[in-house]
């Protein structure tokens, strides 16, 4: 038995059990750690009250009112006259507050007593039982201010109509309606301040994720809890720094940009004006300044490539884009290239927060590759539950399985004269903000790009 709890606890199945049942929500779990507690102690207090002191005030007047029934049977067993029998029971009236009736020659019908809920029904049995050797009914439901107790004589029936008040210690419900209603009290103050707790620690949570998707939401106002109050400042810190960093890259990368644009258009432009006659194997020749000047081409759109790959799109606002004219606008854009794109599909009413030149880029990129394989192009948008759903596909030859997680290494390509950025730029672009990117076989025989973005 030991050994199964142990194989229980170590294979995690009693951690899963238990966190099944519990609230997903931080707000939830405090909650429940304040109730769990303010119900065990009202709890243990209703136990002590009613389950130890009640009990012994119950028991204690039984006795009382017992005892003063057995005596009044000791002077009516020892005074049988009718005359002295009226005496005794009129003074066990005025002395007791138990009014004692007799009734000749009757015979009692039921015995035992009719339940009520509380400890006092059981103590008069039990109580009843000890002092008294004669068979009796105790009916608590008739009148609900009297207990009458009837004891069968062997002449007759002795009845005995005492106060409840007498036996009854007081309504349980009392108590329990003022341990419930004081347990809702307080943790309804304690669900207040747990939910002002909550409040800064769910819109530090939102600030991060709006940040990670990469959407200025500017510093947020420290409050709460001490601890709390510490991870927004360290946040709005963290942002700070981050923003100065991709601003400063920017700069830096812009500079670079510039830098080696600069020989370069120099070069073209002296290419450009280089002489075409009165040289020497000017056929020759002319030939070499063309490759140069593809040349110049090639490095500059290497550099661009690069720069894009290194510079991000950090700067860059995210705005409102309705996905429909942004697949319009980028089909447009490829069939200008020389693309061919067979349809464009799209649900109305698809909007999506989004920094357009980098989703305009992102598109672009995939676009591109499909048209340098002179492949047909198709493009469709949707949504599915919270997500915006692109996917793009084309008929040509595609990427088998085991290279499709490859493609996205930057660097890594199988082109002649590409630079293997394309595909890394699209998948940081899409997780910039916070959507995800999958290769797959598209239904057309070729490639499907399945890109998912938040709504």
């Amino acid at each position: 038995m030991r050994s199964g709890w142990r194989t229980f606890w170590d294979d995690g199945r009693l951690d899963r059990s238990v966190r099944r049942v519990l609230p997903n929500s931080f707000l939830g779990r405090s909650l429940l750690i304040v109730l769990i507690p303010l119900l065990v102690t009202q709890g243990i207090a209703l136990e002590l009250f009613y389950g130890n002191y009640l009990h012994v005030m119950s028991r204690r007047m039984s006795e009382s009112v017992v005892s003063e029934i057995s005596l009044s049977l000791d002077f009516l067993e020892r005074y049988q006259t009718r005359a002295d029998r009226e005496w005794v029971t009129r003074q066990v009236r005025l002395r007791t507050q138990l009014a004692v009736e007799w009734h000749q020659n009757a015979k009692l019908t039921k015995f035992g007593s009719t339940h009520v809920v509380g400890p006092m029904d059981e103590d008069l049995v039990r109580t009843l039982q000890a002092f008294i050797s004669y068979p009796f009914f105790v009916d608590w439901l008739t009148d609900e201010r009297h207990v009458f107790i009837l004891i069968q004589l062997p002449d007759g029936v002795m009845k005995i109509d005492a106060p409840r008040k007498r036996l009854d210690v007081g309504q349980i419900w009392l108590f329990v309606f003022w341990a419930l209603g004081s347990s809702l009290l307080l943790f309804a103050v304690a669900a207040l301040f747990m939910q002002n707790q909550v409040r800064a620690v769910r819109r530090l949570a939102r600030a991060a994720e709006q940040f990670g998707l990469g959407r200025d939401v500017g510093p947020i106002r420290p409050e709460g809890a001490r601890e709390v109050r510490k991870a927004a400042v360290a946040f709005n810190r963290m942002q700070e720094r981050i923003s100065r960093f991709v601003m400063q890259r920017t700069a830096v990368l812009a500079g670079v940009s510039h830098d080696l644009r600069t020989p370069l258009t120099r070069l073209r432009l002296s290419l450009a004006m280089f002489p075409q006659s009165g040289v020497v194997d000017a056929g020759l020749l002319r030939d070499d300044v063309h490759d140069m000047i593809g040349d110049v081409a090639e490095m500059e759109r290497l550099i661009e490539s690069y720069l894009s790959f290194a510079r991000g799109e950090g700067a860059e606002a995210p705005e409102k884009l309705d996905v429909a004219v942004l697949l319009e606008d980028v089909a447009a854009a490829i069939v200008r290239a020389g693309g061919r794109v067979n349809a464009v599909t799209c649900e109305p009413g698809l909007v999506i927060e989004a920094r357009p030149d980098a989703m305009r880029r992102m598109l672009s990129n995939v676009l591109e590759n499909a048209r340098r394989l002179n492949a047909a192009i198709w493009l469709s948008g949707r949504q599915e539950g919270r997500s915006i759903i692109i996917d793009v596909d084309d008929d040509g030859p595609g990427i088998s399985p085991e290279r499709r997680e490859e493609v996205f290494r930057a660097f890594s390509s199988s082109k002649k004269g590409g630079t293997g950025l394309g595909l890394t730029i699209v998948r940081d672009i899409v997780r910039a903000h916070g959507g995800d990117i999958q290769l797959g076989e598209s239904p057309q025989g070729g490639l499907n790009v399945h890109i998912t973005l938040p709504r």
